[in-house]
């Protein structure tokens, strides 16, 4: 009984601890006497002046970025799944190679490259006898289209290339044999199968977009989050900061519901025979012309997504290798390693507490503690932050003595705290899945032995669970260290990481410098990309 008890209150304390961040931005549409007035007098202008231009400037960058990767994925999805081309086999990984560039380190490496006094325009300015501008604005809303499109694809490539290669080489082998031309069998046949993946991939996407903080403040694009952070830090109105939070967390909202909605729906489309029977179906051979369009679809994404942004912020790094400080690029790294490190073990040990309490007694304290873990990761860094930092204002007024304010802002506990509630939605996602893979019986042949909770989880689940636990851990280290909204609020003093410092660099126009902290993280994000392709080529095998 004592031990139920204690369990209950754990989930509990864990459930409060997910969901204050949400719940203290929706507490801030209740009246809090004159900061309450002053942050409805501050909307009510910004009704009338910036909020327009935020919805309408966040729903046109939505638009362009989910046609886009919606584009460009399922092209990609669908060249190399139901076609054969040279080079086929190295674009199945290769186009993920994306998912390994933080959206802003995009940004910075285009911009220092295709800018007005950039290399590409003065070139062509020199050589050409131009005058002014040569090229489009790249810090525009176009602009940062482009970058999240090429940066955020692969979520569309991934999903509708998994449910394309389940059953619809097979099934359009069938309509081949029926006499169906091959735009009829791609346009009615697997463009249809694949829909409710493309959805869920773009849903995934467009979430990534809303919570960005990067690529909009660097661009000087009025979206969502950059209001966020100018009512916070500009007006001084925490209140007015958490009711346009409470606005994008709708957003994002709507967008999870749909994505879930997707998922499901992706269950039916998907059959267990479908690639056993699609083995007998191979790819279409393409000849002439066709291969090389086909290598130009699957090249192009990888080489502005990845190859070429690479480039880009290699240049500067060479150029001022002399310049660079390797002692202060240790203490980012240092700091950086810590914060992913010690995130990762926590999300860890909490996603086994969650999924084996699951697992035993699947009861209502359980289940719930577990969606709110899982819907984390929806849930953008801005909200975070000022969810997490508007209870210490309203502490430190009704107790000004009180150190709950330190704590949060002075340590990286409240960093920490951040960072489980974003991305222990990932560990736990992973652990379910190993879960997934030991039998009940095993269980209950434990149970019979008289092994009790602790020796169940020591004994049995641990070993099976290694390599999912390891997954999980190097997912969330891999996040933190690109984490960069709630990370450049809520760091301590003198703690910075490389996502902040390459940012602060590149809002400083110290590119060449911002270069080595962004070309680390590429190399971080990598690891999980590679492990991702081999998962992948192993289970297509």
């Amino acid at each position: 009984m004592l031990f139920r008890r204690v369990r209950q209150l754990l989930l509990l304390a864990l459930t409060l601890a997910f969901m204050l961040p949400v719940l203290t931005v929706l507490a801030s549409w209740l009246p809090w006497g004159d900061s309450g007035l002053a942050a409805a007098q501050i909307l009510r202008e910004m009704s009338r002046t910036v909020l327009p231009d935020y919805i309408w400037t966040t729903v046109r960058l939505c638009a362009m970025v989910g046609a886009g990767v919606i584009l460009v994925g399922l092209s990609a999805a669908v060249t190399v799944t139901l076609f054969d081309f040279p080079g086929r086999r190295v674009f199945e990984w290769a186009l993920l190679l994306p998912l390994a560039m933080p959206a802003y380190v995009v940004a910075y490496a285009y911009t220092d490259f295709l800018q007005y006094s950039g290399p590409l325009q003065t070139f062509l300015r020199s050589s050409f006898g131009l005058q002014g501008r040569v090229l489009p604005e790249i810090r525009s809303l176009g602009g940062a289209a482009w970058v999240f499109i090429f940066s955020l694809y692969p979520y569309v490539y991934l999903l509708a290339r998994t449910a394309l290669g389940e059953s619809a080489t097979h099934l359009m082998e069938a309509a081949r044999l029926m006499g169906a031309s091959m735009r009829r069998r791609v346009l009615e046949v697997a463009l249809p199968l694949a829909r409710p993946a493309v959805a869920a991939g773009a849903a995934l996407a467009l979430m990534e977009t809303l919570a960005d903080f990067g690529v909009s403040s660097y661009f000087g694009i009025q979206t969502f989050t950059a209001g966020i952070y100018k009512a916070w830090l500009s007006m001084d109105n925490r209140i007015a900061a958490a009711q346009l939070a409470t606005m994008l967390l709708a957003l994002v909202a709507l967008l999870l519901w749909l994505e879930h909605r997707s998922q499901k729906r992706l269950r039916f489309v998907t059959t267990r025979g479908g690639r056993a029977n699609a083995m007998d179906a191979r790819p279409l051979l393409l000849r002439g012309r066709q291969k090389w369009l086909a290598w130009g679809l699957c090249s192009v994404p990888v080489l502005i997504g990845f190859v070429l942004p690479v480039l880009f912020m290699l240049r500067p790094l060479v150029a001022d290798w002399q310049a660079l400080s390797w002692p202060l690029f240790l203490g980012w790294a240092l700091n950086s390693l810590r914060l992913g490190a010690i995130s990762a073990v926590l999300a860890v040990a909490l996603a086994l507490f969650l999924a084996f309490n699951l697992r035993r007694r699947p009861d209502l304290p359980a289940r719930v503690a577990v969606q709110l873990a899982g819907l984390g990761y929806a849930v953008p860094g801005a909200v975070l932050v000022v969810g997490l930092l508007l209870p210490v204002g309203w502490l430190q007024t009704l107790a000004p003595q009180s150190s709950v304010g330190f704590v949060l802002t002075a340590t990286s506990f409240g960093l920490v705290w951040a960072y489980l509630v974003r991305f222990c939605a990932v560990a736990l996602q992973s652990v379910q899945s190993g879960y997934a893979r030991i039998p009940s019986s095993f269980d209950d042949s434990a149970r019979i032995l008289g092994t009790g909770d602790m020796g169940l989880l020591r004994l049995v689940h641990w070993p099976l669970l290694k390599r999912s636990t390891a997954a999980a851990a190097l997912l969330v280290f891999v996040d933190v260290m690109k984490e960069l909204p709630a990370t450049l609020v809520l760091r301590p003093f003198n703690s910075d990481t490389l996502a902040v410092v390459a940012y602060q660099l590149a809002r400083d126009e110290r590119l060449g410098e911002a270069a080595l902290p962004s070309l680390a993280l590429v190399l971080v994000g990598l690891i999980p990309v590679v492990l991702l392709s081999r998962t992948l080529r192993a289970a297509s095998h």
